[in-house]
């Protein structure tokens, strides 16, 4: 479980396919501190330690969630979101986030206002079940509240501490982006409909 405060980014340094599998070794500042097994987001991705040293880690990722992420279009070099696990007893300053992908959204738009920055993102017809105004979305990783909800888009604003300490300023019109949306709400709508 996460919370989708972002601690730091990471960049992929190596990337190797085995078979269906990838392995990512990821450069950051809470590398050397990872043990071996522990669960880490990688752009909202859970993803489990499998080797590490003093300045990487490396962690594998299946082909179910190659296909359900962003994933296939990372390269060397990429950055990425990194979040450790939720301590028991420690603040949710996010929202609950499992690390669990649901699917991408597109990029459609980025408006810069002032000193704060809007991003709009075109999802599937999801959008229009579990995303609410003001309600919370997990995008790469980033716990984020909702601006606006229109049919099949959706938009954040985003302060500059996020901007800066996360992927957003690497962000463009046209890129792919990781959803989590809201287990809450994915709860409620899977009881409303049965």
């Amino acid at each position: 479980m996460f919370t989708g405060i972002i601690e730091c980014t990471g960049k992929v340094v190596f990337i190797e396919r085995e078979r269906s599998n990838m392995h990512l070794s990821v450069e950051s500042p809470i590398s050397s501190e990872l043990k071996i097994d522990q669960s880490v987001s990688h752009n909202g991705i859970c993803l489990t330690v499998v080797e590490k040293n003093e300045n990487s880690h490396k962690v594998t990722v299946i082909d179910e969630t190659i296909s359900r992420t962003n994933l296939d279009k990372i390269q060397k070099g990429s950055i990425l979101n990194i979040e450790r696990c939720l301590k028991v007893g420690a603040r949710l300053d996010g929202h609950m986030v499992q690390g669990h992908v649901d699917e991408v959204a597109t990029c459609i738009d980025i408006i810069e206002e002032r000193g704060s920055w809007r991003y709009f993102f075109k999802g599937t017809e999801a959008v229009k079940k579990l995303i609410v105004n003001k309600g919370s979305v997990c995008i790469n990783g980033v716990s984020l509240t909702v601006a606006k909800v229109d049919q099949l888009i959706f938009q954040v604003a985003i302060i500059p501490y996020t901007y800066e300490n996360t992927t957003f300023k690497e962000l463009n019109i046209g890129d792919i982006v990781n959803i989590e949306y809201d287990i809450v709400g994915k709860y409620i709508l899977k009881n409303y409909l049965s």
